[in-house]
C-alpha cells in the first residue's frame, strides 16, 4: 500500500536514511553508518523513483558518468556490454538523456547502474508514470536482467499484480511492518490479503 515504508526501506538499505536502531547486513558487512558510494562500492545499485539520469548530459556521458572509477579502456568495454542489452544506447548515444521518453530514461539508468557490475539491483517503482507498453517493456527487461545474469533484484512496483506475477518472493509492508513474507504466487492467491491491501480480486 502507498505509505507502508517501501520506499524509505530501499534508501534505508542504501544509506539515504537515518537509522536509529537495528541493522542492515549484505554479505555479513553492516551497511548502516556507510555512504552511498560505500554501498556501492560493496555490490548494491539503486535506481530512484526521480532523478535517475543526468538530464543534461548526453545518453554515452551519462554512461561515462556512471563508470568514473574504472579505466577507460574498462569503461569502453563496459559500455559496449551494455549497448548490446539496451540497443536504445546507440540510437540515442549523441541525445540529451532530458529528451528521451520516461522509459527510455529508466533503460538508461539501468544501463548505467550495470556498468558498475552489481549483485543487487533495487528498484524504485520502475514503472511510475510510464505508459502501458513502455511500463510493460521495462519490466520485460528487469525479467531479462535477472534471468540472464542471475542477478537478485529487488522491486518496488505500484503495480501489484504485475510484479507478483514475474516475481519469485514477495514482501507485503503495513504501516513499515512486514504483513506477508513467502513465494508471489503464495501472495496473489491469498484471497484476504490480495483484497485488503493489493486490491486484487
Amino acid at each position: 500500500p502507498n505509505g507502508s515504508g517501501k520506499s524509505t526501506l530501499l534508501k534505508s538499505i542504501f544509506g539515504l536514511t537515518s537509522i536509529y536502531s537495528g541493522t542492515i547486513k549484505f554479505d555479513g558487512v553492516e551497511l548502516v553508518g556507510k555512504s552511498p558510494h560505500e554501498i556501492a562500492r560493496l555490490g548494491i545499485a539503486y535506481l530512484p523513483q526521480l532523478n535517475k539520469v543526468f538530464e543534461n548530459l548526453t545518453v554515452e556521458e551519462n554512461l561515462l558518468m556512471a563508470g568514473y572509477t574504472l579505466e577507460k579502456s574498462q569503461l569502453r568495454e563496459k559500455i559496449r556490454e551494455v549497448a548490446q542489452i539496451f540497443p536504445i544506447i546507440e540510437k540515442y548515444r549523441r541525445v540529451k538523456a532530458g529528451l528521451l521518453s520516461g522509459g527510455e530514461r529508466q533503460m538508461i539508468a539501468t544501463a548505467m547502474a550495470l556498468i558498475r557490475e552489481p549483485k543487487v539491483m533495487m528498484f524504485d517503482e520502475p514503472t511510475s508514470e510510464l505508459a502501458p507498453k513502455m511500463a510493460k517493456s521495462v519490466l520485460e527487461k528487469i525479467v531479462e536482467l535477472r534471468d540472464t545474469l542471475k542477478m537478485t533484484i529487488i522491486l518496488v512496483e505500484q503495480n501489484a499484480k504485475k510484479a507478483l506475477e514475474i516475481g519469485d518472493r514477495a514482501y507485503l509492508l503495513v504501516g513499515g511492518r512486514v504483513a506477508f513474507e513467502g513465494g508471489c504466487r503464495e501472495l496473489l492467491n491469498h484471497p484476504q490479503l490480495s483484497t485488503l491491501y493489493l486490491g486484487l480480486r
